[in-house]
């Protein structure tokens, strides 16, 4: 069975740094795409980095530019999503998920919700002013 499972939130004061976890298991690693997602309260899920693992691609959303870093470990099939300078709006709960559309040759790393499945459990973050 395909499972994504995400862990490594926490509580940290604003300014401080996490690094999520996400595992993948079930699939052949080398060629997915991996995408982090956030939920907050009242709000929708929304994008925040994908990674394509066949050729290292990444996108970001605008609001995490320059502070999070996605990568791959193709040895322990782990994404990880290293996250500095963290800000309270950053408090959500955060989900990985693997990028469910056309491998194909036509394939292009994109990041939206909608093409993406396989939710494992989410990992809260919480960051305090």
């Amino acid at each position: 069975d395909v499972q994504l499972q995400a862990s490594g939130g926490g509580t940290v004061q604003a300014g401080g740094s996490l690094r999520l976890s996400c595992a993948v298991s079930g699939l052949y690693f080398d060629d997915q795409a991996i995408g982090w997602f956030r939920q907050a309260p009242g709000k929708e899920r929304e994008e925040v980095s994908c990674i394509a693992n066949s050729d290292g691609s990444k996108l970001y959303a605008d609001s995490v530019k320059g502070r999070f870093t996605i990568y791959s470990d193709h040895v322990k099939n782990m994404v990880y999503l290293q996250m500095n300078s963290l800000k309270p709006e950053d408090t959500a709960i955060y989900y990985c998920a693997r990028y469910t559309g056309d491998y194909g040759l036509a394939f292009l790393l994109t990041c939206g919700p909608q093409s993406y499945g396989y939710w494992g459990q989410g990992t809260q973050v919480t960051v305090s002013s």
